[in-house]
């Protein structure tokens, strides 16, 4: 494995416009992100978080644009690869997994067999060695009982469980960035949380780098080393989890806190609380 201080994603005053209208969307955003590291982009809805991670991804749509800067991963400037080089980047090195998993599974095709697709497609495996691996990472996920799972439409499943069928696709090809953007927002708070750890769990087992996307300042409390807050499309803090966390600078995030206060976000933060705990009152 690389130098676990190996920078995997950077982004160098990368802004994001509308040209039709001119309207930037994103202002100038800069981080870096670094292997086994968790970067937290925190703030409501229309700041510029999924907008920031879809640039990362190469999936603006189609009226959007980088306008300004550089998207660096890999060592690679993102402008200069080509579309084929985009796609079989994605799911092998940065990877993704998004809040809504009906959105993202085809409800007419087993789960199984679409995780299976991904090792055919992408790692070139057999039709029986692809359904091995995709039970195995149906079991990774912590899905009981895999080989029934492997069976499933995608409605019959919960929410939950989908989650993990999402991630295990995501990580089918052991990714060295995964973004989880908004990925528990839509679970209870127990499946959240079991979510959480196995997000953990992957970072510190095959030293994945995460983007975690979030509104709940609990979940980035639990997972993040940097956090970004994001307000109207431009970062107005940045630093450690401890210090935006614990010494807010700018206004809004300090709103953001005091509303989170009622969650026990202190003793989640110190570590005093455990996971379930802590989460069951968010």
């Amino acid at each position: 494995m690389a130098d676990a201080a190996e920078v995997l994603l950077r982004l160098d005053g990368v802004a994001v416009t509308d040209p039709l209208d001119g309207v930037e969307l994103v202002h100038p955003i800069s981080f870096t992100v670094r292997r086994g590291a968790v970067l937290g982009i925190v703030g409501e809805s229309g700041s510029g978080k999924t907008l920031t991670c879809r640039a990362v991804l190469g999936i603006l749509p189609d009226r959007l644009q980088v306008s300004a800067g550089t998207i660096e991963l890999f060592g690679r400037d993102t402008a200069t690869l080509s579309a084929k080089e985009w796609t079989a980047w994605r799911g092998t090195r940065i990877g993704a997994v998004f809040q809504d998993p009906g959105s993202y599974l085809n409800p007419s095709i087993r789960v199984g067999p679409q995780v299976a697709e991904v090792l055919r497609v992408k790692a070139g495996l057999g039709r029986r060695d692809a359904r091995r691996r995709a039970v195995e990472l149906l079991g990774a996920v912590r899905l009981p009982d895999p080989d029934f799972v492997y069976q499933q439409y995608p409605h019959e499943l919960s929410g939950g469980m989908l989650q993990r069928v999402l991630i295990a696709s995501a990580i089918a090809l052991e990714p060295e960035v995964l973004i989880a953007d908004e990925a528990t927002t839509a679970l209870d708070v127990t499946v959240q949380a079991e979510i959480l750890d196995l997000l953990i769990e992957l970072k510190e087992r095959i030293g994945l780098a995460l983007i975690v996307v979030a509104h709940d300042l609990a979940v980035v409390a639990q997972l993040c080393d940097e956090v970004l807050v994001m307000r109207d499309g431009e970062v107005v803090e940045h630093g450690t989890c401890d210090q935006v966390l614990g010494a807010p600078q700018h206004p809004y995030t300090r709103l953001l806190i005091s509303e989170h206060h009622q969650y026990g976000l202190d003793r989640f933060r110190s570590g005093v609380a455990p996971r379930t705990e802590v989460l069951d009152r968010v």
